[in-house]
């Protein structure tokens, strides 16, 4: 998977660059933990457990929605497209 690891030599890149190799590394990890409690949840009879997967799940959401607003507020480019799609009615594909 190509988000798990470096793709250049650690030290040619700057804090930056790897403070958001982490923090999108995180949000990966994150969404993918989502869909796993999703699908287990969605396949398992037992009720309580289900409940327990789903709980676990909404707790990975959260996750994901720290890191992806951690990356907003460390990378600009990445609040810039954030704010043009994100909580707006407007067409998700508008040029």
């Amino acid at each position: 998977m190509s988000s798990e690891g470096l793709h250049a030599p650690r030290e040619r890149l700057s804090k930056e660059t790897l403070a958001l190799h982490h923090a999108i590394t995180s949000l990966i990890e994150e969404l993918e933990a989502v869909d796993w409690y999703r699908q287990r949840a969605d396949d398992c009879e037992d009720e309580a457990l289900r409940n327990i997967l789903l709980h676990n799940m909404r707790e990975e959401m959260e996750h994901a929605a720290m890191a992806l607003e951690w990356i907003r507020r460390n990378n600009k480019d990445f609040e810039g497209h954030l704010r043009d799609f994100l909580f707006t009615e407007d067409e998700i594909a508008h040029s």
